[in-house]
């Protein structure tokens, strides 16, 4: 009897037919597995769903303790929305990278995962300090004056949120490109649970004890509750790296490095120049509705709590699945071209299969947009408003803000999905769209602002076409960025990230376990000079097949495709 052939038979690239019928011989996923969609949809609902409804609830918390504090809490947000800058760094580069499932091993998507988790965590302790020793200047420029001087305790004990937010948005981001979105959802859920039973013991009002609660023990609590949902998160990633490190060879070792960090730093650098430019302009706005007075400043908070409760819960579940699934396609399609080719061209097939995933979330975003956009506009969002404020006053104007820009969050929900097609695949044009953006609409807006003097009567007539014209803006803009990248993707002009050459130092220690002609073989294969996958034919004739390595499943992904015997 003849013993079945092993190894290399034909390294040549497999027609569409056979390609065809390896792709439907390949185990499908199961319908609850979360490297499908909509399973990771799913858990992404539930991972924002619930920060969201406890934000909501600590307004309410506040507002039976005392009412005129309200204000105090947006702290929280503006400090977040400060530290948002740096996870808009690092993170963002998970689904370009991390995500590539395709062109990686599990232990450089792990080991780009750790590296991003340490770096942010020094960051973040960083921006701690920094809060914490500024602490006046961040009252000064978002506290009303009316209770300025009582929020520098409040200010101080939030400065924290710089270092849990870091590290929770790091596993959050990596955890999601590695396809274990339950990750996310278990930090949310820790937060959620510890944070209501807190609430419940503490700041409720039928609380244990005679104590009365204050203003600064639900800031304590938030943090408190912050860091240890955080580094449960941690230690949950910790336990998933360690079972998938067994399914790799051994010898491949996982650990955060300098050499991962340059693999991270230019998409990082796109994406964190964008969160600069765009937070700082958002920040400067918010600063001048701080001037017009607590009212109008508790009701921009309480607005933008019903906004990120309402509408953003769905937008942002939405984004990262499709920041994941625009991920994973592009790093197949990259596989399927050569991940050496720096300018390869696209067909529209291509084009339309990597985008597959955002345009079903812009079809859900659609429909859920429109159903929120009728149902507030019939019903109206006051009441809702006072019941967070306590106050009709403020009630009254979070109604008339909601009723001047409900309808431009429609265009919102979209633009967040094309812009993820940018972000995970071509990190450079995602900032193109953002500068045109943020430079051609707000910036001159923020100026306008600055330099006008705008009354209490007629300032949300104006934020109501800078805030709700941008959200249109933005939807033309990236949707002209958008078509331009497609074109040029498809005429083979767009600059790629090179992930062969960024790859080829996280296989070296594997590499060193191997010896002798199938060593000097994957040398030659996998040499920058090997552009071109005819090549290996030609290193074929002059080795012969017997001296190249087997075709396994670690390294068959660095070749073309190959018939194996």
């Amino acid at each position: 009897m003849t013993p079945p052939k092993t190894g290399i038979t034909n390294c040549t690239r497999l027609t569409d037919p056979e390609q065809r019928q390896e792709a439907d011989e390949s185990p499908r996923p199961r319908s609850w597995n979360r490297e499908t969609y909509f399973v990771s949809l799913i858990f992404n609902l539930g991972a924002f769903a619930l920060p969201a409804l406890y934000n909501t609830l600590s307004k309410l918390w506040i507002a039976n303790i005392d009412s005129s504090q309200v204000v105090t809490t947006d702290i929280y947000t503006y400090i977040g929305v400060i530290v948002e800058v740096l996870n808009d760094g690092l993170p963002r580069s998970a689904w370009l990278t991390i995500g590539d499932k395709s062109n990686r091993f599990v232990s450089s998507r792990l080991s780009l995962s750790y590296t991003i988790i340490v770096v942010q965590t020094v960051l973040g302790t960083i921006m701690t300090v920094i809060f914490l020793a500024s602490s006046n200047s961040l009252a000064a420029a978002f506290m009303p004056v009316e209770v300025r001087q009582t929020s520098l305790t409040y200010v101080r004990i939030s400065s924290i949120k710089a270092l849990s937010s870091a590290l929770e948005t790091a596993v959050s981001c990596c955890t999601r490109a590695l396809d274990h979105p339950d990750v996310p959802l278990f930090i949310s859920s820790t937060k959620f649970v510890v944070n209501i039973i807190l609430d419940l013991l503490i700041l409720s009002k039928f609380h244990p004890g005679s104590f009365q609660p204050t203003v600064n023990m639900q800031a304590w609590i938030r943090v408190a509750c912050d860091m240890s949902s955080a580094l449960c998160g941690l230690g949950y990633f910790l336990y998933l790296s360690l079972k998938l490190q067994r399914s790799e060879p051994r010898g491949q070792s996982v650990k955060p490095s300098v050499e991962s960090l340059k693999t991270l730093i230019r998409p990082s650098s796109y994406t964190f120049a964008e969160s600069a430019i765009r937070n700082a302009i958002y920040l400067w706005l918010v600063s001048r509705i701080v001037l017009l007075g607590e009212d109008y400043a508790t009701a921009w908070g309480v607005f933008n709590t019903i906004r990120w409760g309402l509408v953003m819960v769905p937008v942002q579940a939405l984004e990262q699945s499709t920041l994941t699934f625009v991920g994973h396609n592009w790093g197949v399609w990259r596989e399927r071209v050569g991940v050496t080719i720096r300018h390869p061209k696209a067909t529209k097939s291509d084009i339309v299969e990597i985008c597959r995933p955002a345009f079903t979330s812009c079809g859900i975003a659609l429909v859920f947009e429109v159903i929120i956009c009728i149902a507030l506009s019939v019903r109206g969002i006051q009441g809702f408003a006072y019941y967070l404020s306590g106050s009709t006053v403020v009630a009254q104007i979070t109604q008339r803000i909601w009723k001047q820009i409900d309808w431009t969050y429609i265009f919102y929900g979209l633009n967040y999905q094309l812009a993820a097609i940018l972000l995970a695949a071509s990190p450079r044009w995602y900032l193109y769209q953002a500068l045109g953006s943020n430079f051609l609409w707000m910036l001159p807006w923020a100026i306008f602002a600055t330099v006008m003097s705008v009354t209490q009567s007629t300032a949300w007539t104006y934020y109501a076409i800078i805030f709700g014209g941008a959200l249109v803006f933005d939807f033309i803009d990236v949707s002209i960025t958008l078509a331009i990248w497609a074109l040029r993707l498809s005429w083979g002009r767009v600059k790629l990230l090179d992930v062969f050459s960024l790859q080829f130092m996280v296989i070296v220690d594997k590499f060193s376990s191997l010896a002798g002609r199938k060593r000097a073989a994957l040398s030659v294969l996998l040499s920058p000079s090997f552009t071109s996958p005819s090549e290996i034919s030609t290193t074929d004739k002059k080795k012969g097949s017997n001296d190249l390595p087997p075709c396994s499943n670690s390294f068959k992904r660095y070749l073309p495709r190959c018939k194996t015997g």
